[in-house]
């Protein structure tokens, strides 16, 4: 079966946006009397969605309480408050990003994001980061019952492209992007530099680590053989 679709993960593959995270997310917490942490370890939060994000961000106190729905909640609002405010300020695509976008799409293929990202943050993102113009479709971490390391999301992309899930190409940088295109059926491939939950990415159940998004245009060119589900 002949790839005709690629499927990208945002954050930590196309878009480095762990700056802007890592900024609300300690303006969250300084909102509510809580010292900030580290950018990276704010990075290592981040893969599961804003509200996984905002209580692991959350259960890092000095008590080591675990944070309530309502502590959720509280936290939600003013993260989403402040990430309104910076979504994209230092966001910043990652090398090869562009130069595989244009190689996939100058190959004819249909591209999607799916991302576990909320739709309100990432449709002005795309746009901001001036790629929006590249895909055919947009699966949010809102927009299906489920998110990612759940089958779901690919599924619904795939359905909206009009293809099957053998004729599309995850990439992705975490566990949950490896586990989702397993379950859908779909091949994968890792890139290494983006937020893998503290991960070694060698250690993900993909078809292939590629160092850029341009690689991976590479690599979808020269596939040779149908994929075959391990």
């Amino acid at each position: 079966m002949t790839l005709t679709a690629a499927l990208f993960d945002l954050d930590g593959t196309l878009l480095d946006t762990i700056p802007d995270l890592s900024q609300a997310a300690n303006a969250m917490r300084q909102d509510l009397g809580l010292a900030t942490v580290p950018q990276a370890t704010i990075a290592s939060y981040v893969g599961k969605g804003t509200e996984n994000l905002v209580m692991r961000t959350l259960a890092n106190n000095p008590t080591g309480t675990i944070p309530s729905q309502d502590d959720i909640r509280q936290g939600l609002t003013l993260f989403n408050r402040h990430y309104h405010a910076c979504n994209g300020d230092s966001a910043v695509l990652y090398p090869g990003a562009l130069e595989g976008l244009q190689a996939f799409k100058d190959a004819g293929y249909k591209l999607a994001i799916v991302t576990n990202k909320p739709t309100e943050f990432t449709l002005p993102l795309l746009e901001r980061s001036g790629i929006a113009a590249f895909f055919d479709c947009v699966v949010c971490g809102d927009t299906c019952e489920q998110k990612k390391p759940q089958p779901m999301p690919f599924l619904h992309a795939c359905s909206l492209l009009g293809v099957q899930p053998g004729q599309a190409l995850a990439i992705g940088d975490s566990i949950n992007d490896a586990l989702a295109a397993r379950a859908a059926g779909i091949p994968v491939l890792a890139v290494p530099y983006g937020y893998n939950e503290g991960m070694d990415v060698r250690d993900l159940p993909v078809d292939d680590i590629v160092t850029s998004i341009a690689e991976a245009a590479h690599w979808a060119a020269n596939r040779k053989t149908e994929y075959q589900e391990p």
